[in-house]
């Protein structure tokens, strides 16, 4: 009975955490979204307006997504994620 209760309570957290996912433009953030607004950010301070200009090096996929995201919504800004909750640096 113990053991039906912990894995009911896992399965409870597993089903709350996935529902509080965050997105930026569309994209899943694996953290706070904080390396997609600095993708939007620096394609926004370069006035970049091709996905073809958009960097991709390494594991820096977030940073570059965030840069599309810009290409594709100049006007979306970088302070929040798409349920309106703020990011932070």
């Amino acid at each position: 009975m113990r053991i039906a209760r912990i894995i009911g309570g896992l399965a409870i957290s597993i089903l709350a955490t996935d529902a509080r996912a965050r997105e930026f433009g569309g994209y899943d953030c694996s953290d706070n979204c904080s390396g997609h607004a600095a993708g939007y950010r620096w394609a926004e301070a370069h006035n970049i307006t091709s996905d073809a200009a958009c960097p991709l090096r390494g594991n820096a996929v977030s940073f570059y997504e965030g840069c599309l995201v810009y290409v594709e919504d100049p006007n979306r800004g970088a302070d929040e994620d798409d349920d309106g909750d703020e990011i932070e640096d």
